[in-house]
């Protein structure tokens, strides 16, 4: 099965852009930060994260839920690594994405399942670390790292 996903984007001013995300959805507006631009909507780096951060937070979810466990609110904090290649170019070089649930990992019976799964549910994470180096931890409520 092969989906076709679109969106339109058009430039307001200088490098801030509109992207439309279809008809029942708000538009959001990128920009890049000063000195280029003025900071007036998530940088080009930040929707990578919003994206990658999302889809691990959705599969990390479908997975637990898919072994009827409740991990509780799930919070992700996605960080970037930017900096030059060996052309002098900024680039993003690596991302790392830290998974929070609120549950005790004792009390989620299926939970090494649902690490050695979770990752391969996530279509835009798992493609986009086949191009950057991509580490993920999970933490539960007590603060134990039972991932990374």
């Amino acid at each position: 099965m092969t989906d076709a996903h679109s969106i339109t984007l058009r430039q307001v001013d200088n490098f801030q852009f509109s992207h439309s995300y279809g008809e029942n959805l708000p538009a959001l507006t990128s920009d890049e930060p000063p000195p280029l631009g003025a900071a007036a909507g998530p940088s080009p780096v930040q929707l990578l994260l919003s994206a990658v951060g999302a889809c691990m937070s959705s599969s990390f979810h479908f997975a637990m839920h898919k072994f009827h466990e409740a991990p509780g609110p799930i919070s992700t904090t996605a960080t970037a690594t930017v900096g030059r290649d060996e052309t002098n170019r900024m680039r993003v070089q690596q991302l790392e994405i830290a998974i929070h649930f609120t549950a005790a990992a004792a009390s989620i019976s299926h939970l090494q399942k649902v690490l050695d799964q979770f990752e391969s549910f996530c279509t835009v994470g798992a493609t986009v670390a086949r191009g950057i180096p991509t580490r993920v931890s999970v933490t539960d409520g007590a603060g134990t790292t039972v991932k990374g």
